[in-house]
């Protein structure tokens, strides 16, 4: 099937042919119909299935065709509610990249930056908002942004939203939506929460669910590799120092280790930069554009400021850390193999680790294949005998503090409800995305990620 047998107007094919997309992926196969009926959808979807143009796409068509079309003044008629500025930026981006020869403004806006220019793009009128928990609530209490025409609201990622503690703020968003619009719901995973949040704000929805619930990509190859804890930066520069890897995403569980990791990279020259949430939004986009580009070899990321990196033909993500909750190594891995690539997932798996391995092989049914040709291996049996493995939820408090309010909140994704940074932060676009500036995030992190489960300091 192709584009063209989806009754998209000619201008949105136009677009998608300027950017040689052809083919939809099964979800904007299967959405795309559903979302032009008018018809409310709740959307199953992991990372890298294409999600964002399966509802970006059918938006931009009816905001430009018969009742919803723009007349006069232009007002807020579609919201897209996300957890993180980067994902924010990227879904504005598609927005702009589908919509370039279409008559929609849209506009991106997130905290942690100075509110002056979205609150001037406001005023000047937009059709489309995509937006951040915390700086849209800002922006609603201060009377700049009217949520009474909305005709079309999306909430994305909405797992994540729940762990990163916004699902009250997203609760209170949903309290002054008009009760007739078109909801569009999507969530990588289906915990009775979000399907309890599903049912409250769907009528009537169709189900898409492309890829079951927490499997990974069949054309990722994964590989893991049993390492002492101090052997692992050593471990990660030998398999970097391959000239065949083009690109890697490095996933480790706090800032301060990605901090370490990207200074001894540096200083074996393999060009690499970090992104987490203590850095700069403007220190974020310029590492993950230099990322993009081919600049930089490697990028090392923190869980929370990785998700909505989407980085065109990513070859390798490696888990320096396992994760502590076993549904975010599908999502991790799933950064690569995306739109049919291949990809490989490397994770280096230490002895404090085998209980988050236990949990992860378990989720995706089958044991990730274990690569014994490097020069740092050990067996299992090799490992400390001392290893007591915490239970599940233990270990998510002490260490990423997944749902346990314990800092993680609204700066940290939305960039925080009162940013310090001069810049401007805003995005906006009439088929063209700009930036004018972005100043500091919020400085209020996760003070739950920077330990490790046993309290030694790690990577």
């Amino acid at each position: 099937m192709s584009f063209e047998n989806l009754n998209l107007i000619e201008p949105i094919l136009r677009a998608l042919k300027t950017t040689g997309y052809t083919t939809p992926t099964p979800i904007q196969e299967q959405a795309i119909p559903i979302i032009l009926k008018q018809k409310d959808l709740l959307g199953c979807a992991q990372t890298g299935t294409g999600k964002t143009a399966a509802f970006a796409i059918p938006i931009l068509q009816l905001l430009n065709t018969g009742i919803h079309a723009t007349k006069g003044h232009r007002n807020i008629k579609a919201l897209i509610l996300t957890p993180t500025r980067e994902l924010a930026i990227q879904i504005q981006e598609s927005f702009s990249t589908y919509g370039k020869f279409v008559d929609t403004k849209n506009l991106v806006i997130f905290g942690g930056v100075s509110q002056h220019s979205q609150v001037i793009a406001l005023r000047n009128g937009i059709d489309i908002l995509i937006a951040t928990p915390g700086r849209l609530l800002d922006l609603m209490q201060q009377r700049h942004v009217n949520l009474q025409h909305i005709e079309f609201f999306v909430l994305d990622e909405a797992d994540r939203m729940l762990d990163m503690g916004f699902l009250q703020d997203v609760k209170r968003v949903i309290a002054k939506l008009p009760h007739k619009r078109q909801t569009l719901f999507f969530s990588a995973t289906m915990p009775p929460e979000i399907q309890k949040l599903a049912d409250t704000i769907l009528v009537n929805p169709e189900k898409v669910e492309v890829t079951p619930q927490s499997t990974t990509v069949e054309a990722i190859t994964q590989g893991l590799y049993y390492v002492e804890r101090e052997q692992k930066k050593n471990l990660l520069i030998h398999i970097l120092q391959d000239e065949t890897i083009k690109s890697a995403l490095v996933f480790t569980r706090t800032k301060h280790g990605a901090d370490k990791i990207v200074k001894e990279l540096i200083r074996v020259h393999i060009h690499a930069e970090a992104i987490h949430g203590n850095k700069s939004q403007n220190n974020r986009q310029r590492a993950l554009t230099n990322f993009k580009s081919g600049k930089i070899k490697v990028l090392v990321a923190t869980d929370i400021a990785a998700r909505g990196i989407d980085v065109d033909e990513l070859s390798h993500v490696i888990n320096f850390d396992m994760p502590n909750v076993a549904e975010t190594y599908v999502h991790r891995i799933g950064r690569t193999g995306r739109a049919g690539l291949s990809g490989v997932a490397l994770s280096f798996c230490d002895s404090e680790e085998l209980g988050e391995l236990k949990d992860i092989n378990k989720l995706i049914g089958k044991a990730i294949p274990v690569v014994t040709d490097h020069p740092y291996a050990i067996s299992v049996d090799e490992m400390p005998l001392n290893f007591i493995r915490k239970p599940s939820a233990q270990r998510r408090n002490s260490n990423s503090g997944f749902r346990s309010g314990s800092g993680r909140g609204r700066s940290n994704s939305s960039g925080g409800r009162s940013g310090n940074g001069s810049g401007s932060g805003v995005r906006s676009g009439s088929g063209h995305s700009h930036s004018s500036g972005e100043g500091r995030s919020g400085s209020s992190t996760s003070s739950g990620s920077n330990h490790s489960s046993s309290g030694r300091k790690r990577w």
